[in-house]
């Protein structure tokens, strides 16, 4: 079973995924701040990482850029409420897998979720 990591710093966004990604049969763990997620992607190893663009402190591009500096082989999905296409852009360019605007179309997130845990497998 895929292990995810849900990083937002909205509580209802980290359940929403938690319990969707459940019922899909992921194994989810989750952290609310960049700090957390970089200690978590040490601690519980996931094999993808949903990471929410702006938060408080650290802000998701800087964790992506620490992510991909130590641990290349983890996929990340970038989660964003601005539709601003740079943000996806520098996100793909730093490593990202795929990026997903907010409010999430669960299909969408579902199919992208899909089709990197197969080519995992």
């Amino acid at each position: 079973m895929p292990k995810i990591l849900v990083v937002d710093d909205e509580p209802g966004i980290i359940n929403l995924l938690r319990e969707f990604l459940r019922k899909k049969n992921y194994e989810v763990i989750t952290a609310s701040g960049g700090a957390e997620a970089l200690q978590k992607v040490e601690t519980d190893a996931p094999d993808l990482i949903i990471l929410d663009v702006r938060m408080p402190g650290m802000s998701g591009l800087e964790v992506l850029k620490e992510i991909m500096r130590t641990k290349k082989d983890i996929s990340v999905v970038m989660a964003t409420a601005v539709t601003d296409e740079e943000i996806g852009r520098a996100a793909l360019q730093m490593g990202a897998f795929d990026y997903v605007i907010k409010p999430f179309d669960l299909e969408q997130l579902e199919k992208i979720l899909w089709w990197k845990c197969n080519l995992m497998s």
